[in-house]
């Protein structure tokens, strides 16, 4: 399933293999999952990874569990056993909303099953035809929100034909079902002739810029440039970009976008530069529960990923005995975005206080109010 070259998720019903992005560029292997605590390990391990990517992963390594199981119990017991299992794995990557969300409608999909299900062998039956349809719309969206981005982009930016963009850590096929999300608006800007070149950072530390979006913008022969996070800065007062691109992991109800460490820097950056800053996600990496982002739980990674090189799985680089903070995700205000991507449309600002209303955007896209 999914339309892309590049597939981080190869699924058929009962199989599931996952590309190791830690083994990326250099070889591309993939790792079998039989079960969720397989999923578990290959998502906090980082085998997989973007938002996206990670909810469809999870999903799907239950799919294959249950495919096969031999359960004796009642259909009620298995929609509890789905839901355990589901809790179970998200705690395997808690910032990514896009799993807790996953979890959720799915956990509400086997529970309603179970009302009238005369067997547990029909709530494994509507789970994974749910996981299933889940991978399929994940590519939908993406190219979605790629032309809602490419097409936007293009009025704000004077439909300019050498327009040349920044982005961060990896949002592209590697890390959804296929297509991506920030770099989705990417390839549609390439695509559509407005693309002049696109600067990927390092994404320290682990690297998943100068490994995994490079990979990806070679592979698409986008003409792109790879440069240290540091540089960031002096790259946009020499002019050589106008827009910032990058994905997120939660975004809460007032715009605060958590994700990956570095994005705040950018925005900073890009605010004193007068670049325009974009974020570009799914619905599913909105959490309107949360009144701003100072309520995001942000996870610290180990030492080792700054200690040693290879992301930890090298040798080691730092001094013995140096105490390390290793925060996975930054959250940038809302304040310094200059609207929100999504496969709906764009979230912009109101003129009044210069400030995002979620809420009524998505009401508005759903058709409820």
């Amino acid at each position: 399933m999914g339309e892309s070259a590049l597939q981080s998720i190869v699924y058929h019903r009962g199989s599931l293999r996952l590309l190791d992005q830690r083994k990326l560029p250099l070889e591309e292997d993939y790792i079998e999952v039989k079960c969720s605590a397989d999923g578990w390990n290959a998502i906090r391990d980082m085998v997989v990874r973007g938002a996206p990517a990670i909810a469809i992963a999870a999903a799907l390594a239950l799919a294959v569990e249950v495919s096969g199981l031999d359960f004796t119990g009642t259909p009620v017991e298995a929609a509890a056993f789905v839901s355990k299992k589901l809790e179970y794995l998200v705690s395997s990557r808690p910032t990514a909303v896009n799993l807790s969300d996953a979890a959720t409608k799915l956990q509400n999909l086997v529970s309603r099953t179970a009302e009238t299900a005369e067997d547990a062998k029909a709530i494994f039956q509507a789970y994974i035809e749910a996981a299933e349809t889940m991978l399929v719309d994940d590519v939908a969206d993406n190219k979605a929100i790629g032309l809602h981005g490419a097409k936007f982009l293009k009025q704000q930016l004077g439909n300019s034909t050498h327009t040349s963009v920044l982005t961060h850590c990896n949002t592209g096929s590697l890390a959804t079902a296929g297509y991506g999300t920030a770099l989705g608006v990417i390839r549609a800007l390439h695509s559509g002739g407005i693309l002049k070149k696109a600067f990927c950072t390092e994404t320290r530390p682990f690297n998943q810029g100068s490994r995994l979006t490079a990979f990806e913008l070679v592979h698409e022969k986008i003409p792109a440039m790879l440069i240290a996070d540091s540089a960031a800065a002096a790259l946009m007062k020499n002019g050589s970009v106008q827009a910032v691109i990058v994905g997120a992991d939660r975004i809460a109800a007032n715009g605060d976008t958590a994700n990956k460490i570095g994005t705040y820097n950018l925005a900073i950056s890009a605010k004193h530069h007068g670049v325009q800053f974009y974020v570009a996600a799914p619905v599913t990496s909105i959490d309107l529960s949360l009144p701003s982002g100072e309520q995001i739980v942000i996870e610290e990674r180990s030492p080792k990923e700054l200690l040693n090189s290879e992301g930890g799985l090298g040798k080691q680089v730092a001094a013995s005995g140096i105490s390390v903070w290793n925060p996975a995700f930054d959250v940038t205000p809302a304040n310094l975005i200059t609207a929100i991507i999504t496969e709906k449309g764009v979230v912009t600002k109101s003129d009044a206080d210069e400030t995002f209303n979620i809420k009524d955007f998505i009401q508005s896209a759903n058709g409820t109010s």
